[in-house]
């Protein structure tokens, strides 16, 4: 085992150094850059606008209410259940890891790609719901590989390159639904889990050690519970999925928010030093971080935008696949959701993580030395300095708890993305694939409980980057579209002017939309 194993990170490593390095980072932060131009700084110079349009409008019963129609969600439904796969581990975990091998200064960098990447995402949610279609179940189906095959497929002599890439990124996704959606969560929850409640009995049962880390009875029970709830949610489909993440996203996100503002307000004396850290050390070699030859800025760069993007999945096209399933008929409206879907996963809870722990003491901010034993357990350590009761550690419990439900959501979601994904690909026998698909997305549970930590969070990065690079190609190409669509709403919805809309490159799409909208006043 131990061996197979070795020889998959060995592979796993040489692709990643190519995903990651130069040409990754520059396609990353340069499609947000592009698409924060040709949409004229969307999210700033309209603020006001997408910020009305999405959590102001919660109380909108037309905003929140169940469609009971197979075929859609409500737009709150497709927000939540795509924060239900985005605000994962990636917020606690990934933003310790970010912090403890490229510094304090590659969270400048997570904020600099999510400043962009909420472009990014916004242009992939309007480009999903202008390209995407009915399946043969009745339900839409949308996503980047419809918008490579029909979007950058649609110019001359690009049909046989949209198709090819399309297929590609499609074939990514199910790739990173075992990765970023699957193993790499669940060894968190296990890591989490059996680090806060100890079960001696089960810890002391080894059943094989891997790369110097004992595999144990305990990690083996914790992962068959998550096969079997994991199974119960997924194989209800994306309605059952939706309900759920409705409920546990909200309540999650404003428990995990809530328990930060109260450490960083007891260590508010660090603020100060901890920005001050994050701006130096964003632009400069830190020797004593990278020990002896210091961390490079491009490593800085590299893991800022790593974890960024585990985070928030801005540039993999992945949550276009649950935004696409909006009831909603206006793409804009759509993608403003996925501007606030960014901003609400890296600018607040991320931030939070990164303010916990820089503020309380658990790492020294000009040596960076910690004693934590893995990502997830530093900010459990971060919260113990104020919850944490006698023996009861109350700190890390709750970090358990808060890595368990966020990461269990995020599974939930890229179950959705990988079945669609998959549906693709099978065409016509979509129906009894997905099916296939779906018990092998939940028997893989067991895997990423048995996998050492190092391991599923390199293939989770190796799958993001191979994924995010045909879909950024698709955006990059169709900038042009993004650019008319964001112009023609702009037109029509704030500055008031009496032209055609532009909801669907179906034509027989576009006017049942112009129909509905005309009958229901939608806004």
């Amino acid at each position: 085992m131990s061996g197979f194993l070795s020889f998959i990170a060995e592979k796993n490593d040489i692709v990643n150094s190519f995903v990651w390095g130069f040409f990754g980072i520059i396609l990353l932060i340069g499609t947000g850059v592009l698409m924060t131009a040709v949409t004229k700084c969307f999210q700033v110079t309209h603020i006001a606008h997408w910020w009305k349009k999405t959590i102001g409008s919660l109380f909108d019963k037309k905003v929140i209410s169940h469609t009971g129609e197979k075929a859609s969600i409500s737009q709150f439904q497709a927000l939540c259940t795509a924060l239900a796969a985005t605000v994962g581990v990636g917020n606690i975990a990934g933003v310790s890891a970010a912090i403890v091998t490229g510094g304090p200064g590659a969270v400048f960098w997570m904020w600099l790609a999510a400043f962009f990447g909420m472009m990014t995402n916004y242009s992939e949610n309007i480009l999903g719901i202008y390209f995407r279609r009915k399946n043969p179940q009745g339900e839409w189906s949308g996503g980047a590989m419809y918008y490579l095959q029909d979007g950058l497929g649609g110019y001359k002599g690009m049909k046989h390159v949209g198709k090819v890439l399309a297929v590609l990124f499609a074939v990514f996704a199910v790739l990173a639904s075992f990765g970023i959606g699957n193993m790499g969560q669940v060894n968190k929850i296990v890591t989490s889990v059996t680090g806060a409640f100890k079960i001696d009995y089960l810890q002391n049962k080894v059943l094989y050690t891997s790369d110097g880390t004992d595999v144990t009875m305990y990690m083996l029970v914790v992962g068959i519970a998550l096969v079997i709830l994991v199974g119960v949610v997924v194989i209800g489909g994306l309605q059952r999925i939706a309900l759920v993440a409705e409920k546990i996203v909200p309540f999650m996100v404003v428990l995990y928010v809530i328990g930060s503002l109260v450490i960083i307000g007891v260590n508010f004396r660090g603020i100060g030093d901890a920005f001050a850290a994050i701006i130096s050390m964003a632009f400069t070699k830190q020797a004593a971080w990278g020990g002896a030859g210091g961390i490079a800025v491009s490593q800085i760069i590299k893991k800022g935008c790593q974890r960024g993007v585990f985070s928030n999945e801005a540039g993999l096209g992945s949550s276009v696949m649950v935004h696409s399933n909006s009831n909603v008929r206006e793409p804009v409206k759509q993608g403003l959701w996925g501007i606030f879907e960014v901003f609400a996963d890296t600018i607040i809870v991320c931030s939070m993580t990164a303010l916990v722990i820089l503020t309380s003491g658990v790492i020294d901010l000009k040596t960076g030395a910690h004693d934590a034993v893995s990502d997830s357990t530093l900010v459990g350590e971060a919260f113990s300095t104020v919850f944490k009761f006698g023996n009861v550690d109350v700190g890390q419990m709750f970090i358990a708890v808060a890595v368990l439900i966020f990461a269990f959501t995020t599974i939930l979601g890229w179950s959705h993305y990988g079945t669609k994904a998959v549906e693709y690909l099978a065409g016509s026998k979509s129906d009894i694939v997905t099916k296939i698909y779906r018990a092998v997305f939940v028997l893989m549970i067991l895997s990423g409980a048995l996998m050492t930590s190092s391991l599923a969070w390199d293939i989770s990065d190796t799958f993001n980057g191979l994924m995010m690079i045909p879909n950024l190609i698709g955006v990059i190409v169709l900038s042009p579209l993004v650019m008319k669509l964001t112009s023609n709403y702009v037109a029509r919805r704030i500055k008031g002017q009496k032209i055609e809309p532009l909801l669907s490159y179906d034509p027989d799409i576009q006017a049942e939309n112009e129909r509905v909208i005309e009958e229901t006043g939608e806004e």
